[in-house]
């Protein structure tokens, strides 16, 4: 008879539930999905069809999964939430008994953590950037959306997980308590450095191109905008400098208005034809313009692949950046000027070489499996 030491760890029933299904927030929740599977545990995941992604459904329904579940989610709060909670109580209930509910993004995490009276399961939340990590959102809107983050940890959260230490010292400042807290940055594989040559092919793109890079969804937080409008400053005094843009969103048809008026157009790539991973070889330093984040994946693997960055002011850049070290860090404004000047610097040669050693030399553990590891041993430790 074994004994209690050598015996395997118990099969954990686990619920993964979003609300948006693309960018960061969806690669998480795939990856997420994937990796618990791998470990041999039971996954149920519930996504909202409503702006759900073409890719990431496709995606999450090839993992084979136990139960891929759709539950309508609208982005904002409003009387149709009713309806979502109900539905996904009875997916819920479907898929149970359930060891771990793990709700991502704030519509989802709301909706998975407020429960009934009855048989307690233990509900994890990870914000993937709280709604008051952005700086426009004004003193009335943070207040109300940090009075419902606060009310929600203290009273229906067994462990909220935030990405990065910027995110629970933002956590700490809504008044949450350390002991619902932990902090598992997200995690990324290495991306492969062999496709330089063909991608900058597959896009025409000069071999010898500086080329800028930008990955992240098409939307208000990530301020593509501005990244556009820095490259017009300084593309006229930079005849080799080319920006290749990678995403979709809600932005996507205004931001190819504002390309397409752009005198220097045609050294815009805008593709949605390529992830991240496949195009990180092939661009020479990474833009991360947002207006806030909490950790995100397009910084991880360019630090990963060893890429110089220029990064807004945001939650997650101290995790991989060092400012003049490895890249620079920006204010985080809508006047363009701040990220050209520094697009500029970062171009000179010398300066470029020196920045992308550094990168490569402050490599670290950003690994996809220790991301798995580091939520598993929580979820264990709640459902012991």
């Amino acid at each position: 008879m074994n004994s209690p030491a050598n015996r395997s760890p118990r099969q954990l029933r686990l619920m993964e539930v979003l609300e948006p299904s693309g960018g960061g927030s969806g690669r998480h929740f795939i990856d997420l999905c994937r990796g618990m599977q791998a470990h041999g545990h039971i996954v149920h995941a519930v996504y909202s069809p409503v702006r759900a992604d073409a890719r990431f459904v496709e995606e999450l329904t090839s993992l084979g999964l136990a139960g891929v579940h759709t539950v309508a989610m609208a982005r904002r709060p409003g009387l149709s939430d009713f309806a979502s909670w109900w539905a996904l109580r009875q997916a819920m209930r479907r898929a149970g008994p359930l060891d771990i509910i793990h709700g991502h993004s704030s519509k989802a995490g709301a909706l998975a953590r407020i429960r009934l009276p009855g048989r307690h399961v233990p509900r994890v939340y990870t914000p993937h950037a709280f709604r008051t990590m952005d700086p426009g959102l004004g003193a009335v809107g943070r207040t109300i959306y940090g009075s419902i983050e606060k009310l929600l940890a203290r009273a229906f959260t067994d462990r909220l997980i935030c990405v990065s230490a910027d995110e629970y010292a933002h956590a700490r400042t809504l008044g949450m308590a350390r002991n619902r807290l932990a902090i598992v940055v997200n995690g990324v594989d290495t991306p492969p450095s062999g496709s330089r040559a063909a991608v900058r092919d597959t896009l025409a793109i000069p071999r010898d191109a500086l080329l800028f890079g930008f990955v992240g969804r098409l939307s208000h937080q990530k301020a593509p905008e501005r990244l556009v409008a820095a490259f017009d400053l300084l593309a006229g005094r930079m005849p080799h400098a080319h920006l290749l843009m990678i995403g979709t969103g809600e932005m996507q048809g205004r931001l190819r208005l504002q390309i397409e008026a752009s005198s220097h157009a045609a050294r815009i790539h805008l593709t949605a034809g390529l992830t991240g991973v496949q195009a990180m070889a092939s661009i020479d330093a990474l833009v991360v313009p947002s207006r806030y984040e909490a950790m995100s994946y397009a910084m991880l693997e360019a630090a990963a692949a060893g890429k110089p960055l220029i990064l807004s002011d945001v939650g997650g850049a101290s995790t991989v950046l060092k400012d003049g070290e490895n890249g620079m860090l920006v204010e985080n404004a809508d006047d363009p000027k701040h990220l050209a000047n520094a697009m500029l610097r970062l171009s000179e040669p010398e300066c470029l070489a020196r920045h992308a050693a550094a990168a490569h030399a402050r490599s670290r553990d950003y690994s996809l499996e220790r991301m798995i590891n580091e939520t598993e041993a929580i979820y264990r430790s709640l459902a012991a």
